[in-house]
């Protein structure tokens, strides 16, 4: 048996005080008498002068002297340190995302995940040492690996909550780096356990020990969130807001949408349980500005309740079409608002007075330097070769991308087309067993679509699919969209600004309304700010150029707010939330029980004496 505390052992000097105590004289009361015949025995007792008498045995000291023994034992904090070695290693990663700012758990579930770990702290051995990670958008080392309790103590307390998306494979993969080659070594995780699989670390085998935290599952949110003009009415803004309740029960709510600070509808909306809405707010603009989607929800997490979008005012787009005569696609790029399309038959130059340049089966003598849509050519740049691939079946694409929004293939016939290997510059968007038919990307600053088939070699032009496409390619394409689509910012990610001219600093105004400055060097070309981690609009001046972007959580896995019993590790690998392991097993509390139960034996002893 060990002792935290050995210096509580001095209260033992107490133990001869409680034995003098008892062996004091008692003090007499004088008392007038008519006879002493029947108090003599007392006279002989007040005559004795010594002020001690000799030690009576005497249950109630026995029992007082047992409980102020109990309460020194219980002060000097002794413990059994068990069989396991010092010097061990422990990883204590707080997950510090969105979901862990849910208030099911007083004040919330990252306080309550900070108060566990301070309690895991307590339990370790001196000679243990301890590292501290924070796991939001991007893994930060709070403290590196101490037996220092009180440096230990102050590193969780510094660290907070963000409104990020939780991203613990960074947090794993760091964890896997300092525990390598330690066999004693443990990773303690602190969380709710909202992320999705983590499949690369189903056979790591990671000494994983999960504490989980939360109670519920109360909460709606916005997840996703986007600007475009109406397809009715191209003077006005369609503003989309998808919510979901990921809640068991059915909720009833208002959404609100603000313009500037300046309300412009508040809309009421029935949501049913685990279910999701998708909202169509219509509103003209008329100058760039910042629409706020707001859902006025009394739930658990509130920072998936507001999301904010920069909205900027369409702007004319000039597109050539090098085309040999296709007037199906020549229709569809025309009938687009905004798009100033000239056409030719050949290419000579780079055509950089055009924003966009789409080739149509036509093989130019200078590749363009803008926005690229090419269609059936290739450029020797983006691939390494190309063959011919006969009659290839569309078997998938991917819908999530913002190209092939509202897209769909079935029914799309593809005669031939181009064989190629996804390059690393791009994605695959449609594919076929033997090849991607839409690959998009971006090859030095130059965003590029290449289509690997003629369209008229196609019954693509036949479906309503084709021109719904050439709208979403124009506007990915689009310089003055893509510029507006850098003003979306997920939370934890980087702000990036292009500098046309040198600066010497930077000025970012946060949402709360605090300044940040931004020291740039003066061969910068880029202005890089990081320190998105909470939701909302920010004011970037640069020079003398002004740059509102939104930073927003619009994550669903973090808005199902569900605490998980289990994490998933791949398909078969899975870890159960645990108890907080203690090292080493404290004995103060036991005692001190005993002394209580002692203390109440004391107290029923004395009173069946005096009855």
């Amino acid at each position: 048996m060990n002792f935290l505390a050995p210096a509580a052992f001095a209260f033992a000097a107490a133990i001869p005080v409680v034995i003098v105590f008892y062996m004091l004289k008692r003090r007499r009361v004088v008392k007038l008498v008519s006879s002493t015949l029947f108090w003599q025995k007392f006279l002989a007792e007040t005559q004795a002068s010594a002020p001690f008498q000799r030690l009576r045995h005497n249950w109630l000291l026995i029992l007082q002297l047992l409980m102020l023994a109990l309460i020194i034992l219980a002060l000097a904090r002794p413990y059994f340190a068990g069989q396991e070695r010092g010097g061990r290693l422990r990883v204590i990663i707080l997950d510090a995302s969105a979901s862990m700012q849910s208030t099911d758990e007083k004040p919330s579930r990252f306080e309550k995940a900070r108060q566990e770990a301070l309690k895991f702290i307590n339990t370790l051995q001196d000679s243990d040492e301890t590292v501290v990670l924070q796991a939001g958008a991007q893994t930060e080392v709070r403290q590196s690996a101490t037996s220092d309790k009180g440096a230990l103590r102050r590193a969780i307390n510094a660290s907070m909550a963000t409104d990020s998306p939780t991203r613990l494979a960074e947090a794993f993969k760091l964890s896997e780096t300092l525990i390598k080659n330690r066999s004693d070594a443990e990773i303690h995780l602190f969380s709710d356990g909202a992320w999705p699989n983590l499949a690369e670390f189903e056979n790591k085998n990671l000494p994983l020990a999960y504490h989980r935290v939360g109670q519920r599952a109360n909460n709606l949110g916005i997840v996703s969130v986007d600007v475009r003009a109406n397809p009715d009415d191209p003077s006005q803004r369609a503003v989309f807001a998808n919510i979901g309740n990921f809640s068991t029960n059915a909720q009833q709510t208002e959404v609100e949408l603000s313009f500037e600070d300046r309300i412009l509808e508040v809309r009421p909306i029935h949501l049913a349980p685990t279910n999701m809405q998708a909202l169509v707010f219509i509103t003209p603009q008329s100058k760039d500005g910042v629409f706020t989607v707001r859902l006025m929800a009394n739930d658990d997490l509130a920072a998936d309740n507001r999301v904010s979008i920069v909205s900027l005012l369409p702007q004319p787009v000039n597109v050539l079409l090098v085309t040999r005569g296709n007037q199906i696609l020549e229709k569809a790029l025309r009938s687009q608002v905004h798009v100033q399309l000239s056409t030719s038959t050949v290419l000579t130059d780079s055509a950089r007075v055009f924003e966009i340049v789409v080739l149509d089966d036509v093989m130019p003598a200078v590749w363009p330097a803008v926005n690229t849509l090419a269609i059936h050519t290739a450029n020797t740049n983006w691939f390494s070769g190309w063959e011919t691939v006969k009659t290839p079946p569309i078997v998938d694409w991917k819908n999530t991308h913002p190209l092939l929004r509202f897209v769909n293939f079935d029914n799309v016939f593809v005669a031939e087309t181009l064989g190629v290997k996804a390059p690393a510059w791009g994605i695959s968007l449609v594919d076929s067993p033997q090849t991607p038919l839409i690959i998009a990307g971006e090859l030095e600053r130059q965003r590029i679509v290449w289509i690997g088939f003629d369209t008229l070699n196609s019954t693509w032009p036949f479906r309503i699919s084709f021109p719904i496409f050439m709208v979403n390619a124009i506007e990915w394409l689009n310089p003055a969209s893509a510029n507006s689509g850098q003003l979306m910012v997920r939370a934890g990610d980087p702000f990036r600004l292009g500098l046309p001219q040198p600066i010497t600093s930077a000025e970012v105004t946060q949402p709360d309304g605090t300044t940040k400055s931004l020291p740039i060097e003066p061969t910068a070309r880029e202005l890089i700010f990081g320190e998105t981690f909470r939701q909302g609009a920010y004011r970037l001046k640069a020079g003398t150029n002004q740059v509102t972007f939104c930073v927003n959580l619009m994550d669903a896995a973090e808005s199902n707010i569900m605490p998980r019993e289990e994490l998933p590790f791949g398909k078969y690998g899975k870890v159960s939330a645990t108890t907080l392991k203690r090292a080493s097993m404290e004995l103060w509390r036991w005692i001190a029980a005993a002394g209580l139960l002692v203390l109440l034996f004391e107290w029923w002893y004395y009173h069946k004496r005096t009855a």
